[in-house]
């Protein structure tokens, strides 16, 4: 394969999930079932609360028993299941008026991709906060090369004139810039908050209330059944985590307030392409054909990993440890996952739940005709 890192991150890698927005609907928002209340309740600064893993962040903790106060540009309305304090202000303007004289037990920092966002929150809530979690990415390591990496592996380094400029608008424009800033992100973190800091590195987010599509994509293809194009051999590792459990296990991490930086990469076994697959088409209980294609011909076709083909990536070269990082230290810390099939159904009981028009389109992996088109060459081949 030929893609270079940057070249997958600009075809959508881990990072455009921490941009998505959610739109839970009521049923899925009320399915928590019950919770064990925490041992002492604490007040909890959100920074963001309103996309994708936010709003499980905020239910879980009103259900533990805390006082949740979030923060962000209040765009978004959500009836939330308890009282919950809104500020209102805009870090990419470099607003945060609304948080200065007031204290917290500690924040959470879940959309931030910019150091200067860091910077700014750091300059108001330093010694406002007694312990700071931020919401990084797996994507901040500087090699996939190897197998089983854990948390000390290195970091990529910002190689830009001036990491304090990048802008939204670079980022966007230039995904590949998304590893070193969220990178410099976490040293930023430790700069302002030393010692009093957790850092949570996901994975392949996935889960209701996913704009993104990229695990969508094969539940909603495996629901249509028929001839499906299935990439690899099945062999390549899959790693993703429930968006329910990364929000859950944050919370509960905020009560520790135990430092140092975790992988959140499930499940908690090695999860292979065809057992995700073969998972996934039992939830949905409809007749599909897994036709699998070897990495090479996909590339000959002009199918890329990741983006046409989402979650995969062929571990060899380059990416052999791509979807391989170890999670130990996240399990030993406490985080668990809910079962796959518990995301397949839930994940689809909320698109099922979406408008038509955004149901008719799907935002990633290849169009049918796309697929039959592969197929066909690869049966005359």
């Amino acid at each position: 394969m030929t893609q270079t890192r940057r070249d997958l991150l600009k075809l959508g890698g881990l990072g455009l999930g921490a941009m998505a927005m959610s739109g839970l609907s009521s049923p899925l928002a009320a399915a928590m079932g019950a919770v064990t209340p925490a041992p002492r309740p604490l007040n909890i600064l959100i920074l963001g609360g309103t996309g994708f893993t936010g709003p499980f962040q905020v239910r879980y903790a009103l259900a533990r028993g805390h006082r949740v106060t979030i923060f962000n540009r209040g765009n978004k309305s959500i009836d939330w299941p308890g009282p919950v304090e809104e500020l209102v202000g805009d870090r990419n303007e470099g607003d945060l008026s609304a948080l200065e004289g007031r204290e917290w037990d500690v924040c959470i920092d879940n959309p931030t991709s910019l150091p200067f966002w860091v910077r700014d929150a750091g300059q108001v809530l330093q010694g406002k906060v007694g312990h700071y979690v931020f919401t990084s990415t797996l994507s901040v390591y500087a090699s996939n090369a190897q197998r089983g990496q854990d948390e000390t592996a290195e970091l990529l380094a910002y190689d830009g004139p001036d990491m304090m400029a990048e802008t939204m608008e670079n980022l966007r424009a230039n995904m590949g810039l998304y590893g070193p800033l969220k990178a410099e992100c976490e040293r930023e973190v430790e700069r302002w908050f030393p010692g009093k800091n957790t850092i949570i590195r996901p994975t392949l987010i996935v889960g209701p209330g996913d704009q993104t599509d990229r695990f969508t994509y094969w539940p909603l293809r495996l629901a249509r059944g028929g001839e499906v194009l299935a990439p690899g051999d099945g062999k390549d590792p899959a790693q993703i985590i429930d968006a329910r459990d990364l929000a859950e296990w944050t919370i509960r991490m905020a009560e520790s307030q135990a430092g140092g930086a975790y992988n959140a990469a499930g499940p908690d076994y090695e999860l292979h392409f065809d057992a995700m697959l073969h998972g996934i088409r039992a939830v949905t209980g409809v007749a599909a054909k897994l036709n699998w294609v070897p990495a090479e011909f996909l590339a000959e076709q002009g199918v890329s990993p990741w983006s046409d083909m989402p979650v995969w990536i062929p571990s060899q070269g380059e990416y052999a440890g791509f979807s391989s990082w170890s999670n130990a230290k996240a399990i030993a810390a406490g985080l668990s996952f809910r079962p796959l099939a518990d995301t397949v159904s839930a994940l689809l009981e909320w698109f099922r739940e979406q408008p038509e028009e955004r149901q008719s389109t799907i935002r990633a992996g290849l169009s049918p005709e796309r697929e039959a088109e592969v197929l066909a060459a690869w049966r005359q081949r």
